[in-house]
């Protein structure tokens, strides 16, 4: 009875620790396509949380054009509920230029190609999770 005990306390431990590990060993993959042109680079930031979603990234990165598209790598990404959002810098001045009201002039777009109505995406409308597995989303303008 105690040997049987103790398996079932192993089982349950290690199963624990499974379930508890954050594997950081995952990517988050964002194609881009149909960029109105090569001109201007790419920014790209990862958001992990709603109150920073739009603001400061988790993690941001630059990406290079070609062909009218990009992609960027976002590597050892925790477990967790994240969104993306891009936009292209077409004139290379490193900001994403606005018309009155503060509508951008530049293409910009968000994880799961969520839209605002209004105003600007939602996170509930971009968030994807990632649960010990890479992601892949595809943005498309």
């Amino acid at each position: 009875m105690q040997h049987l005990i103790k398996i079932i306390c192993l089982f349950v431990l290690s199963t624990s620790y499974a379930i508890a590990q954050d594997n950081s060993e995952n990517e988050v993959i964002v194609n881009i396509s149909n960029l109105k042109s090569n001109d201007g680079k790419v920014f790209v930031a990862l958001y992990n949380s709603e109150e920073s979603f739009l603001g400061k990234g988790f993690k941001a990165m630059v990406a290079k054009i070609e062909n009218n598209n990009c992609e960027v790598i976002f590597k050892n990404v925790p477990n967790g509920i994240y969104a993306v959002s891009m936009f292209h810098d077409e004139n290379d001045n490193n900001k994403m230029d606005t018309m009155v009201f503060g509508i951008p002039k530049e293409d910009y777009g968000c994880s799961n190609n969520a839209k605002g109505f209004m105003g600007p995406p939602k996170w509930d409308d971009a968030k994807f999770t990632i649960n010990n597995k890479s992601v892949t989303q595809n943005i498309k303008l």
